[in-house]
């Protein structure tokens, strides 16, 4: 029998793997899956981790990361879709949900340089480095385009383990502002790639799980109602639920 890529510890390096010891506590976080929509084949943005990370390295992902506290304190004047902040609210705070949307788009923007914002007269403020340096550019983070795409737990074998939730959003050249020369270096090889060549990619088993949503999303008429992959692993056991 073949053994599951997202269950078998095979599959990822022993630094990687936790021995003994009780499982690490998943940590929240959030990732951003841009679909560029204005050429005649739909692309998404991503980038490779570093071979100096200790998780996923060397491996093509899309941009992500912690929650972070400023996230959750952060006073934006536009709001989520009720359907994708209902569908959040399933498993965590309403508070909690705005949190990880917004940091979606704030590693977004550090990772690399993109910026899916809106420009308004509202003043926002911030003591986070990270939310300073977006909204000095003008613009307001653009929740009402996010689609809550799907949920992934970190096996808990794991030593670095993850909550992370996966946003998308349809963008073109006028609803993307692009200041690449501000990121952060932390992805390497950033650029926009169509489904098919993403595939051939050095990928992690849960993106590949996300590139088939993602493709099941373009083809049909997408909704902000739609349910999505809820991936974790219950008592030694793979899951793919929905959420």
């Amino acid at each position: 029998m073949q053994a599951d890529p997202l269950i078998d510890s095979d599959y990822i390096s022993r630094s990687e793997q936790r021995v003994t010891g009780r499982a690490a506590r998943p940590r929240d976080s959030a990732t951003l899956i841009l679909v560029r929509t204005d050429g005649k084949i739909p692309r998404i943005l991503m980038g490779k981790r570093s071979q100096n990370h200790v998780f996923m390295p060397n491996k093509f992902v899309f941009p992500g990361g912690k929650v972070e506290i400023a996230d959750g304190r952060l006073r934006v004047p536009n709001q989520l879709h009720p359907a994708v902040l209902r569908r959040l609210m399933k498993g965590c705070s309403e508070t909690k949900a705005r949190a990880l949307a917004l940091a979606a788009i704030r590693e977004t923007f550090e990772e690399t340089g993109m910026i899916l914002g809106k420009s308004g007269s509202t003043v926002i403020k911030s003591r986070s480095d990270s939310w300073t340096k977006f909204l000095r550019h003008g613009m307001t983070p653009h929740l009402e385009k996010l689609y809550y795409v799907a949920r992934a737990i970190t096996p808990p074998y794991r030593n670095r383990r993850f909550d992370a939730r996966f946003f998308m959003a349809y963008v073109d050249q006028k609803s993307l502002y692009d200041v690449s020369t501000e990121a952060s270096g932390e992805l390497l090889e950033i650029h926009w790639v169509t489904l098919g060549r993403a595939r051939k990619l050095e990928l992690p088993h849960i993106t590949r799980v996300m590139l088939d949503e993602i493709e099941r999303r373009v083809a049909h008429d997408d909704s902000y109602h739609q349910e999505g992959p809820f991936v974790y692993v219950k008592h030694g056991r793979f899951v793919n639920g929905k959420q």
